[in-house]
């Protein structure tokens, strides 16, 4: 927790807030050891960043005066279309997409999403916010992303994903063709990542024909979900 995020339902006056839940005041008080008179990073969930001066502190609250005078970092202009992972590894993917300031995502099946994959708790309203406010406090952020549940491919690519694409440019990960991802953009991206083994030729040849998506490759490795996400997004920008 490099930032403690709070949101309204937590200030108990004009620039008083309470932290009274057990995983903020357990990281409060056993990572930044913090006393009465000392300062901590924080931030307004959607809202800007600053300072929490601490006034109380005992075993089941702690009280911050905080002054919130900085914006939160500018998003990245990506929108991530990212086929649903397995429950193992969908926690720790969103928590380092919300951490590398992606704001748009949508989760979608495809041929080699199991569908099992689709029953994981992990899916819960409360579960996703929980990882993405992990990944906020990880990365020093304030903005929640959006996160979108897609379970089917075909109506979602044919109906809706064009628009999604809008005026940016589309790219699909792909490890079956010659023209290499690009890298250093300074422009907007829909970025297409599939699942392990990748996206089936049906999916890539309906992803370029319906949406305007360009295959591009990341070289001879074959990387995770959890691997390729970041590494993805830091050769991108």
């Amino acid at each position: 927790m490099n930032l403690v995020l709070f949101s309204e339902a937590d200030f108990i006056g004009d620039r008083l807030i309470a932290i009274r839940d057990s995983r903020r005041l357990q990281h409060i008080s056993q990572v930044h050891q913090v006393k009465v008179g000392e300062t901590l990073k924080v931030g307004l969930l959607n809202g800007n960043m600053g300072s929490g001066l601490v006034v109380l502190y005992n075993e089941t609250e702690i009280q911050l005066e905080v002054t919130l005078t900085q914006a939160p970092p500018k998003p990245l202009p990506v929108t991530l279309i990212l086929a649903l992972p397995r429950p193992k590894m969908l926690k720790r993917t969103l928590q380092t997409i919300a951490t590398l300031g992606v704001k748009k995502i949508y989760l979608i099946n495809s041929y080699r999403v199991e569908k099992s994959y689709w029953q994981t708790p992990l899916l819960e309203p409360g579960a996703i916010y929980e990882h993405l406010l992990l990944g906020l406090e990880q990365g020093c952020d304030t903005l929640l992303p959006e996160v979108h549940l897609i379970k089917r491919f075909k109506p979602f690519v044919e109906d809706d994903l064009s628009s999604i694409v809008g005026s940016t440019r589309a790219l699909v990960a792909h490890p079956y063709t010659d023209l290499p991802c690009p890298a250093q953009i300074d422009y907007a991206i829909t970025l297409a990542i599939g699942p392990e083994g990748g996206f089936i030729p049906y999916e890539i040849d309906l992803l370029k024909k319906s949406a305007g998506f360009t295959a591009v490759n990341l070289g001879e490795r074959i990387m995770r979900v959890e691997t390729v996400v970041p590494y993805l997004l830091g050769r991108l920008y």
